[in-house]
């Protein structure tokens, strides 16, 4: 698809979609602002900007990005501490560091992420978002269940009869009309916190420039970066999967930290990839850029412009949708399979699930999951295996070995031999194996020096190509062929 494509390929649904995911920010900004300890228009004006920018700039098409909760648990704390100033050049840096992992190509990384940490990691962003939405059931009225029922029966039900607009948007739309002509006594948006109508206007952090502001601000402006790029980088997998269409991961990496630079030089905070928001767009419709740039703009308008209207629209309507993300994004399959899947899969799947909802922090339940999955892969690998067979006359024995030659089966490869005691002819048969590194070249050696110490002949055979390359080219000679 060209980029034209990705811009008017799909305009119409695109602009809907867009309208609708500009709704939903409004409050999950806002509740992001609180968490960080800022004005909540410093998260609204983040959105705004990230989303336009990544609109341009990003590789990810119909992805959509803004301030994000991942972000706002990371910086209480530098804004507590040194002020909201510190917070708009921490994100700048961060920024920063994001365009040079991008550079890096860091997107190829993102293949070592194994699947069942990919659906770990969705599975616990749903009931994340399903019970981020639980607060505001507290202290409520029927009034408000009763809404909500209807925003998600209105949801599940018109696409039944009618495609033609995102089904979301008609349930926001028809659930404030009820509550306002009605005059229901309900929470709505107004009530999360106060809106200003003002535009973000260019702005440079107001702080010292200095060695010790650098110190201050690099650990979080690191830690902005990578959890900023796991979590985009991860929806944007995600959203691949659900639009059955590829992304380019390392210009996405790279718009992110330009939508983050744009964001702290208009008074906003960081953010990252939203895969809430992300499954609105892409269950409304949305497909291209235009519905990442619509929602960033429409959001400006609805502040700028129709500011009154937005502060009525009932926070039931906007719960009522995140609820439907939170079970469109669950991987229902996941448990409907589980018992089928190997058990160690399925652990590690259920905890990466754990350690996020526990922690409320992705990055710490992706790690585990991705050391876990390595370790687990690195125990398979170190299994090898050995036969032997031999010849009738008792003076050649034959050893075929199964499985990978590296740093992790050198001592299991050594200690099965006994040169001693062995024929005094031997052939090991290297078919079915593959040398990895230098540990195994060395180990190899150091068997045949015992055998030729012991009076024995050993023959090597079988080496694939690449394999016999990496033993000539280390251990300054060549293999014989054997038998």
């Amino acid at each position: 698809m060209t980029y034209k494509q990705q811009w008017f390929g799909n305009i119409r649904a695109d602009v809907l979609a867009g309208i609708t995911v500009a709704l939903a920010l409004i409050p999950e900004a806002i509740g992001f602002s609180i968490i960080a300890g800022v004005d909540p228009m410093v998260g609204l004006y983040a959105s705004i900007c990230i989303a336009i920018v990544i609109s341009l700039a990003g590789g990810r098409p119909g992805m959509i990005s803004a301030a994000t909760g991942a972000i706002a648990v990371l910086v209480g704390t530098l804004v507590a501490q040194h002020g909201v100033e510190y917070l708009f050049a921490a994100t700048i840096l961060a920024g920063v560091f994001q365009i040079i992992l991008g550079w890096l190509r860091i997107g190829r990384f993102i293949t070592f992420i194994p699947q069942s940490v990919l659906t770990g990691f969705v599975n616990a962003l749903a009931i994340v978002i399903f019970s981020a939405q639980l607060p505001q059931f507290v202290g409520a009225s029927w009034l408000m269940y009763a809404l909500v029922g209807l925003t998600l029966l209105i949801i599940y039900v018109l696409p039944l009869f009618t495609k033609a607009v995102p089904a979301p948007l008609v349930a926001i739309i028809i659930v404030s009309l009820l509550t306002f002509f009605l005059h229901l006594d309900v929470k709505t948006v107004g009530d999360m916190g106060d809106l200003s109508n003002k535009l973000p206007f260019f702005h440079l952090p107001v702080v010292p420039i200095s060695w010790d502001l650098f110190v201050t601000i690099l650990p979080y402006s690191i830690s902005i970066a990578f959890v900023g790029l796991l979590e985009s980088l991860l929806t944007a997998t995600i959203v691949d999967e659900m639009t059955d269409t590829k992304s380019d991961k390392n210009r996405e990496a790279k718009g992110q930290g330009l939508a983050n630079i744009v964001s702290g030089l208009f008074g906003g905070m960081a953010g990252c990839a939203m895969i809430g928001q992300s499954v609105i767009n892409v269950k409304s419709g949305g497909r291209g850029r235009l519905s990442t740039f619509i929602a960033g703009a429409f959001l400006l308008v609805l502040l700028v412009v129709l500011g009154t209207v937005v502060r009525e629209v009932p926070m039931a309507a906007l719960v009522g949708v995140m609820i439907m993300v939170s079970i469109g994004t669950f991987s229902w399959n996941s448990l409907r399979t589980i018992h089928k899947v190997p058990l160690a899969e399925a652990v590690i799947m259920v905890t990466v699930v754990v350690i996020v909802v526990l922690t409320d922090n992705l990055s710490i339940g992706v790690g585990v999951g991705v050391v876990m999955s390595a370790l687990r892969f690195g125990w398979k690998m170190s299994q090898l295996h050995i036969t032997e067979a031999q010849d009738s006359s008792g003076e050649h024995r034959v050893y075929q070995v199964r499985g990978q030659m590296f740093f992790g089966t050198m001592s299991q490869f050594i200690d099965y031999f006994k040169p001693q005691d062995d024929s005094d002819e031997v052939t090991i048969d290297f078919a079915r194996s593959h040398i990895w590194d230098h540990s195994a070249v060395i180990g190899i050696s150091k068997l045949r020096d015992k055998y030729t110490a012991a009076g024995k002949t050993i023959h090597i055979r079988g080496l694939n190509e690449e394999s016999r390359e990496l033993y000539d080219r280390l251990n300054h000679g060549t293999i014989s062929s054997g038998h």
